[in-house]
């Protein structure tokens, strides 16, 4: 289990080897994505709160990198944060996400990105639920569901 203080050790030091990596142009990666995907994933921009596809939604799957198609958070993982956007607790595995810290817009924060393409996911909070107590706040935009079974 990830818990602050790991996420604080990954961001400060070094963070965990990725499955494989991808690296693209940026010409390719704007071929590739959506107008919307471009901006978060790549732009590092935020979707509105409240307004995007997985905010309230709860159906069972695994939520994917919308870059590189890398498995990121389980639904079982998933919860209602009041926050705007959809929240979560753990990734699905150590590797999958790289921290770093992140002080734009005058706030002190830790970015989460995708360990394997480098996409901006959102950011990662210490005030979530136990047992990590981390919050996962991340942009619809950068995220693909898939059902199981």
């Amino acid at each position: 289990m990830i818990r602050w203080i790991d996420v604080l050790k990954f961001a400060k030091y070094s963070n965990p080897e990725p499955p494989r990596r991808l690296e693209l142009p940026e010409a390719a990666w704007q071929e590739q994505l959506s107008p919307a995907q471009f901006q978060v994933l790549r732009q590092k921009a935020t979707e509105p709160p409240y307004r995007n596809a997985y905010c309230r939604s709860y159906e069972p799957g695994v939520y994917t990198c919308a870059g590189c198609g890398t498995v990121l958070f389980d639904s079982a993982t998933k919860y209602h944060a009041i926050s705007g956007w959809p929240s979560f607790t753990q990734p699905a595995a150590k590797n999958v996400i790289r921290y770093a810290f992140d002080s734009s817009y005058h706030m002190e924060r830790i970015e989460a990105l995708c360990n394997v393409c480098g996409g901006h996911l959102g950011h990662v909070f210490p005030d979530g639920p136990e047992p990590s107590g981390l919050r996962y706040c991340l942009n619809s935009e950068s995220l693909l569901r898939l059902s199981l079974g």
